[in-house]
């Protein structure tokens, strides 16, 4: 199995780099690719931030990497949660953190607008304010 870097991802998704993006597209066809979580979150800030991606066009490209056949997802459980907590409006860093976290009790945060928002998609565990 070969795990890889948040570029080698971006290139895939955004296909906007002729020589790279093939070289992503062979690396995918011929092995069978880990990608961390942490990854991911990177993947979702540059697509939203550099490429001006939409949440839906990134929810988009998300599910279907995760669809993938040589792809393994560090936590598919939490990625799927995160995406449709991400879909429902919450920011999708805050949506990772707190489904990766799904095993704890609770989720404490400073953050009011997480807070909120877990509230508002459902979360599955309690989220305090520290």
């Amino acid at each position: 199995m070969l795990a890889v870097d948040t570029n080698v991802v971006v290139r895939l998704l955004a296909q906007d780099h002729g020589e790279q993006t093939r070289r992503a597209e062979k690396l995918i066809r011929e092995n069978r690719i880990w990608i961390g979580s942490t990854v991911l979150l990177e993947t979702e800030w540059v697509l939203r931030d550099s490429y001006r991606m939409t949440a839906r066009k990134i929810e988009a490209v998300f599910r279907s990497l995760a669809g993938v056949p040589t792809i393994v997802l560090e936590d598919e459980h939490a990625l799927a949660l995160a995406l449709g907590w991400f879909a429902a409006g919450m920011d999708f860093g805050d949506a990772l953190h707190l489904a990766c976290s799904v095993g704890a009790d609770e989720f404490a945060t400073f953050d009011r607008k997480l807070a909120a928002a877990a509230r508002r998609v459902g979360a599955t565990q309690a989220v305090s304010l520290v």
